[in-house]
């Protein structure tokens, strides 16, 4: 795929991962994600609670409760009761990955992470560079 059809897809399912944030119940920040193997979309997630809890991310003092999931966890986790596996994937995101996260993307498989905002640790990023992830970041200005 050229580089110019590429960018068109990416900026695609970036548009796709934001309205898939906005699914999400936490107050402080909604992230999106996408996973996508083969032009096609194997996975979808948005941060959030586990299933059986309350849909409230955040406690009385708007601090986020230590067991929401993130968007892309959700999303990995997801293809572990499907039919799918991430080997090759690119998962796009909302946000970049936190450290945690960013050693589940590895670990699945996923070989190329797009994404739009920074989050505040980037540390997460270098180590997917460093394990051979290829990371593209987009200006969501420009999408």
């Amino acid at each position: 795929m050229t580089n110019t059809k590429q960018e068109k897809y990416d900026r695609a399912y970036l548009r796709m991962a934001l309205e898939w944030a906005k699914l999400s119940h936490c107050k402080r920040k909604q992230v999106g994600a996408l996973i996508v193997k083969n032009r096609m979309i194997i996975s979808d997630g948005y941060n959030g609670t586990p299933s059986g809890f309350e849909n409230c991310c955040e406690d009385e003092n708007e601090k986020t409760h230590w067991y929401v999931l993130h968007a892309e966890a959700n999303a990995i986790l997801k293809t572990a009761s499907s039919t799918h596996d991430c080997s090759g994937a690119t998962v796009y995101l909302t946000m970049s990955p936190c450290q945690d996260c960013s050693k589940l993307v590895h670990q699945a498989g996923i070989k190329r992470l797009v994404f739009l905002n920074k989050y505040k640790d980037t540390s997460g990023i270098d180590f997917l560079k460093e394990a051979g992830v290829e990371v593209v970041e987009f200006d969501k200005n420009n999408l």
